[in-house]
């Protein structure tokens, strides 16, 4: 288990970046387009992944890259499941549940249909809030994570182009 000092310094990183990843407008087209740019880092990677990106009850983009799971699927509705609840990435969560030093699996309160595990990020709108969530899983959390991360920065930087 990381320090109290080294948690909070990663609440802080994680923060940080739902501040900074924030999208101007956000439709399908734009979910097609960071989906598949989302994709390209996992092929070029060699990573065996499932990538999601869903607003609740509407999934926008879906890949599975060769050597995923049916499991994955599992893994990431509930960790989008999280992002939509909560309005925040999943690792974020994670994180300051376990710099409070409470364990999310032993409290029960969001019940199977939740996963509190790094992966998933939400897609926030300027000016609107969270409209959906990017999803990967397949790998660490952490490196679940940061390949969504990287996947919406370098988006965001080259406005949207695919």
């Amino acid at each position: 288990m990381p320090d109290r000092d080294s948690m909070t310094d990663l609440v802080t990183m994680l923060e940080h970046q739902e501040k900074e990843l924030v999208f101007d407008s956000f439709d399908h087209a734009d979910a097609w387009r960071l989906g598949k740019r989302i994709t390209a880092i996992a092929e070029q990677a060699g990573h065996a992944v499932g990538i999601d990106i869903r607003r609740p009850g509407l999934i926008l983009f879906r890949a599975a890259l060769p050597g995923s799971t049916p499991d994955q699927e599992t893994w990431i509705a509930r960790k989008a499941a999280v992002v939509l609840r909560l309005e925040t990435s999943s690792a974020l969560v994670d994180a300051r549940l376990s710099a409070a030093g409470v364990d999310p699996a032993a409290m029960g309160w969001l019940g199977a249909d939740y996963a509190v595990t790094g992966g998933s990020f939400p897609i926030r709108v300027r000016n609107v809030g969270v409209v959906a969530a990017a999803t990967a899983s397949g790998l660490s959390s952490q490196e679940d994570h940061d390949l969504i991360v990287e996947g919406i920065r370098a988006h965001l930087a080259h406005g949207g182009d695919a």
